[in-house]
């Protein structure tokens, strides 16, 4: 149940519409949220409603075991077993299937860093347990964050579900629908145009494409893969909004970053976040000068294999890693400053850079594609007018200010209903017309 289906717009109105009518009732509304988490997860396997109730109950009685004592072992070995779980629930996901077990056609890991979030919070006494196994439930495995985040603090989305009686606001409810129409708009429109029409073919078979059409199909995924995390972070966010949830940015316009940490400030920002506080500040201290450079590479080079077990991913996470330490070098040992411009410039080509190794289906492919840049046979082809228009059209809007996006937003929420449902109408219409091939996966969700 994708969130580019009918079926997830089916079942989130009917989730809506319950959720609303037992609000007054807090246990009753939680538990309708519970069922819906674990009904989004059973359409993926019917395994998941084993998995999911069996860690969940065994973080949250971890969770109030590590708030009742203060032994340092007993606590280090609570923190190890959700850690074996978690981690385990990652591991199994992306071998069950290899190993000719049953297959797993969801992965876990959102699932399994968000629930982390509790349990090391816990332990490093930044919350406190929730007494409430109903609160816990909903928020670890809150579906609009099941597949690809944005990654949550368990302990800030708990205290979300205390509104007894609560009603929607309109200005939320607009923002909420604003948000899953500007998600769909990225991902048909957008994404999946650019990655149907060129870059897909492109990175399938470099070599039977000249430089020119290699070199544009790489900035099209660029902004290809933004579009369509991006939104998938917005459809997620605005569908939890109509829920009464609040869930954390993931995605601020991170190609006019000024420098690779900036970036990763704007990218993917609840990963970014979850690597710095759970993995980063983990690792052992600076007991040489080159301790922390070498805890960046460390971090980053886990974060690429996250993405799987490949070399290529591994590249990706180590240029990334080595990027970030030696901007940081730069910082402390040059007063030298580049002008704006030239830094984000360098910066997007880097980003640019690396992701050819993120998209390649092998490190052969990833060399063959900078090969065919590097020939300097350049024609355009395959690059259609049409395809340099919605390329034209995603760098414009990904540099529209933020006070744009926000007016907007305000000024469809002022909008009668009957026009805000005539527009997000003729969203769908222009997407049918579009999209009529149908919708690609999100790029995410299999991560």
């Amino acid at each position: 149940m994708l969130p580019s289906t009918a079926e997830f717009y089916c079942f989130l109105v009917i989730v809506f519409l319950a959720f609303w009518a037992l609000r007054r009732y807090r246990l009753t509304s939680l538990i309708l949220i519970c069922a819906a988490n674990l009904f989004f997860y059973a359409k993926w396997g019917l395994i998941y409603l084993a998995l999911i109730p069996a860690a969940a109950s065994a973080d949250f009685f971890i969770g109030r075991a590590l708030a009742s004592t203060k032994r340092a072992v007993t606590r280090r070995l609570l923190l190890a077993a959700s850690l074996a779980i978690n981690i385990g629930l990652i591991v199994f996901g992306r071998t069950a299937g290899h190993a000719g077990a049953i297959a797993l056609p969801l992965s876990l890991s959102f699932y399994a860093f968000q629930a982390l979030t509790y349990t090391i919070d816990i332990y490093r006494e930044d919350a406190v347990p929730t007494r409430s196994y109903a609160q816990y439930l909903a928020s670890v495995s809150f579906f609009p964050t099941v597949l690809a985040g944005p990654i949550t603090r368990v302990s800030t989305l708990i205290p979300q579900w205390n509104w007894k009686g609560a009603a929607l606001s309109g200005e939320d409810g607009s923002r909420g629908l604003f948000l899953v129409g500007l998600g769909l708009a990225k991902k048909f429109l957008i994404a999946d145009y650019l990655g149907t029409n060129l870059v897909n073919r492109v990175f399938d078979l470099p070599t039977l494409y000249s430089g020119g059409d290699v070199l544009v199909a790489v900035y099209a995924y660029a902004f290809q893969l933004y579009y369509d995390f991006s939104g998938y972070s917005d459809i997620a966010i605005g569908a939890a909004l109509l829920l009464g949830i609040r869930l954390p940015t993931n995605f601020n316009a991170p190609y006019t970053a000024l420098n690779l940490a900036d970036f990763w400030r704007r990218w993917h920002v609840t990963f970014s976040n979850w690597l710095r506080d759970y993995l980063y500040f983990a690792l052992p201290g600076p007991r040489t000068r080159l301790m922390p450079y070498a805890n960046l590479v460390i971090t980053m080079a886990i974060g690429g294999l996250w993405h799987g077990l490949h070399w290529t991913f591994l590249i990706w996470g180590v240029l990334h890693g080595l990027g970030l330490a030696a901007f940081r070098l730069w910082q402390k040992a040059s007063k030298f400053s580049l002008s704006p411009i030239v830094s984000r410039l360098l910066t997007f080509h880097f980003v640019l850079f690396t992701w050819i190794f993120f998209r390649a289906a092998n490190v052969s492919a990833a060399l063959k594609i900078l090969s065919q840049i590097a020939s300097l046979r350049y024609s355009f082809d395959n690059t259609t007018p049409a395809l340099l228009l919605v390329l034209a059209i995603a760098i414009v809007t990904h540099f529209i200010p933020r006070s744009w996006f926000e007016g907007g937003v305000s000024l469809f929420a002022r909008t009668p209903a009957l026009a805000q449902s005539g527009a997000l109408g003729l969203l769908l219409v222009v997407i049918q017309r579009v999209a009529s091939t149908g919708a690609a996966p999100f790029i995410y969700s299999r991560f």
